[in-house]
């Protein structure tokens, strides 16, 4: 099973958003490396949920409950979706500051490629990421 990390502003749409929605699609994506990582993606895969823009922190953990398809909010197939469903939130938000003062997590997406919206992340990552926020 592979790791990955979404972003979301948290006033476009916030994980409590996705908790009381119980499932959503991830559409409306437009970058071509976030499109290959939203193809990579297998159902049951987990997902930390980073709000970005504003709170800078991964907040919770989604699952992916369906694969890529066409995205709705465009009439080109080219482009893609995934459905997620909340599975729980992080005992402790992980901050950017965190991640960024944590030498295992130099290499991260997050830091390494900031703007990008869905990010591949290693076992290696998540641990340290279910260490910080105290969930290991």
């Amino acid at each position: 099973m592979a790791h990955w990390l979404v972003k979301s502003e948290p006033d476009a749409y916030s994980w409590q958003q996705l908790v009381k929605d119980k499932e959503t699609s991830w559409d409306g994506v437009r970058n071509f490396a976030a499109r290959t990582h939203l193809k990579a993606m297998k159902k049951g895969d987990d997902v930390l949920y980073y709000h970005s823009n504003e709170g800078l922190e991964i907040v919770g953990i989604a699952k992916l409950a369906k694969e890529f398809y066409q995205d709705p909010t465009i009439d080109d197939d080219k482009w893609v979706s995934v459905a997620l469903k909340p599975l729980k939130a992080l005992k402790k938000p992980v901050t950017l500051v965190q991640i960024k003062a944590d030498k295992r997590l130099q290499n991260m997406a997050l830091v390494r490629i900031g703007r990008l919206s869905v990010q591949p992340v290693s076992d290696e990552e998540w641990e340290v990421i279910m260490e910080l926020s105290e969930m290991a």
